[in-house]
Formats: C-alpha cells, sequence, structure tokens
C-alpha cells in the first residue's frame, strides 16, 4: 500500500494572529491551518494560553525561516495583582501568599522598576516549557515537584508604568527572548514590599511586527481573501542584511552551490535574484556565500 499524501494544499507565508486567551499556541495554529487548508505549518515561539495577542505564525515555504525569528525581542502590556502570589504566578493559579500591599506612589514604583532595566537575570518559573531531567517544567509542577533552576540572563530594553491603582500595576516591557513577564513581575513586587501575581497579559509587538497588523480567528474565518493576509516569506528577516545577486550567482546559489563573494563574515544574511525574488537566507566566510535555507523552486 502507498503512503497517503498530506492533507492540505501548498500555503506560502506569515500571518500575524491575535490570540485569544484559553488557547494554546498550538491550537491556535491548528485552527488557522484548518482554515488556511494549509499542508505545513508553524510558528515562531509559543504564547502562553493565559496571554493574549502577537503570535506570528509561518505556514509552506515560511516554517524555514522560523528559526531566523526566534531571537526577536518582543513587547507586552502586563497588569501586575499585587497582594497575592499564586502557584504559577498568575490569576489562574491557586493562591499560595497573600501580603499586605504597602501605599505606593508613582516615585517609589519608578525606583522599583529602574532595577530591572537593562541585563538582569531570572530564575525561570516551574510552570514553564523549560526542559529538566527530559520532562518539561510544568509537568513537574503539576505533580507537585519543584527542582532548582539556574538564572538566565535576559535583557530589559524598556519598563515603564502605564497605570496603577491601590492593588495593581499596568506595565509596558519591552524585552529580549527567553524574558518571563511573570517572574518579572513576582521579582517587581518583592521589591515594592509585597508579593504579585500577573492578572493579564498581552503581547503586542514581536521583532518588527505590531499588533496593529495581526487578525484574530474570527476575522480570519469570515474572510474570502484568507491567503490575502499573508506576509511574504522574508517579512520577519527584516533584521538580516540584505544582499542581491547578479543572474549566474543567483542561479547557482539556488541549486544549493557556494558563490564567491566581495561580503564581510556574516551568519545570515537575506538573498535575493536581481528580479528582488526571495531565494533564501545564506551565510558568508572568508569570500564565500553558502546556503543556509532556501525558497523550494516554483
Amino acid at each position: 500500500m502507498g503512503r497517503s499524501r498530506r492533507k492540505g494544499r501548498a500555503v506560502n507565508g506569515i500571518l500575524l494572529l491575535d490570540k485569544p486567551a484559553g488557547c494554546s499556541s498550538n491550537h491556535a495554529l491548528q485552527q488557522a491551518r484548518r482554515l488556511l487548508d494549509a499542508r505545513k505549518a508553524g510558528h515562531t515561539g509559543t504564547l502562553d494560553p493565559f496571554a493574549t495577542g502577537l503570535l506570528p505564525l509561518v505556514f509552506g515555504e515560511a516554517t524555514k525561516f522560523s528559526r531566523f525569528m526566534l531571537d526577536s525581542s518582543k513587547a507586552y502590556r502586563a497588569v501586575a495583582e499585587l497582594g497575592r502570589a499564586t502557584t504559577t504566578g498568575d490569576v489562574e493559579g491557586e493562591t499560595r501568599q497573600q501580603q499586605v500591599v504597602p501605599k505606593l506612589d508613582p516615585q517609589s514604583v519608578e525606583q522599583a522598576l529602574e532595577q530591572f532595566r537593562g541585563d538582569i537575570q531570572q530564575i525561570p518559573p516551574m510552570y514553564s516549557a523549560l526542559k529538566q531531567q527530559g520532562k518539561r517544567l510544568y509537568e513537574l509542577a503539576r505533580q507537585g515537584v519543584e527542582v532548582e533552576r539556574e538564572p538566565r540572563d535576559v535583557c530589559i530594553h524598556s519598563l515603564e508604568l502605564v497605570d496603577q491603582g491601590a492593588d495593581w500595576l499596568e506595565l509596558q516591557v519591552y524585552c529580549s527572548k527567553g524574558t518571563y513577564i511573570r517572574t518579572l513581575v513576582e521579582d517587581l513586587a518583592e521589591a515594592l514590599g509585597t508579593v504579585a501575581c500577573t492578572r493579564s497579559l498581552r503581547r503586542t509587538r514581536v521583532g518588527g511586527f505590531d499588533l496593529d497588523q495581526a487578525v484574530t480567528l474570527e476575522q480570519l474565518e469570515a474572510t474570502d481573501d484568507r491567503e490575502g493576509l499573508l506576509l511574504p516569506l522574508d517579512a520577519g528577516l527584516q533584521d538580516l542584511p540584505a544582499m542581491t545577486l547578479e543572474a549566474v550567482s543567483a542561479q547557482t546559489m539556488v541549486h544549493g552551490q557556494p558563490v564567491s563573494v566581495a561580503l564581510e563574515d556574516a551568519e545570515a544574511i537575506r538573498l535575493y535574484d536581481p528580479k528582488g525574488v526571495f531565494i533564501g537566507v545564506g551565510r558568508s566566510r572568508n569570500g564565500t556565500l553558502t546556503a543556509q535555507r532556501l525558497v523550494a523552486s516554483r
């Protein structure tokens, strides 16, 4: 018996999705994949089910380039609920500690915020997807097991107070990959002399993508031109240097062969043919350009 063909069509591009709360990134991906009837799909980093906001999804040939988007910085709008700590670090967890919230004026909050700007270290929460002993940390946490975690270096590019109440703070965060906002909220609360959990979390930016560009699953389902919502394959690679190859060199590169270039060493370069068509990502070393990932010939 022959192998069955994969279901779906050859859909290529990037979809910026506004993920709803209570939905895992993979579930959102599969819903979008079904609506597009796409054969191949992936994402460029997950967003907690609890969180909402920008989730870039990649389809078809765009999946080849998702790894180049994983290092992107991200922006969030978060609301910290002061005076209560939970098992998960957000309001969906069980209360594990309650503490009086001191009277906080904007000046004292600003002094605390300043401690977390720039390069800092975080201890990843137990409710995270990091692996230890072959298991996801959240799997161990659900079994009541807590293991020691090594601190991780992250960078908080900016951290601003948007609004505040007697027992809550609204924050705008722009940070490096690997930053845990729930941990940031807990650490900030400690600096303020109390405890906290994250009441709400919305991702507003990923690399060069903004939430204003995103569509909801409902909008995706309602439109007659779903593929028209897809961005080009190279839309998530704009932070990489670009190079336009001559016709012969472009053809050589498309076939996976190296070409000689007068170019400084670079780990990842966007490559285009003379007509401006994106052909893939290459690496330059010692005057030689080699292909890393190429768009399949069509």
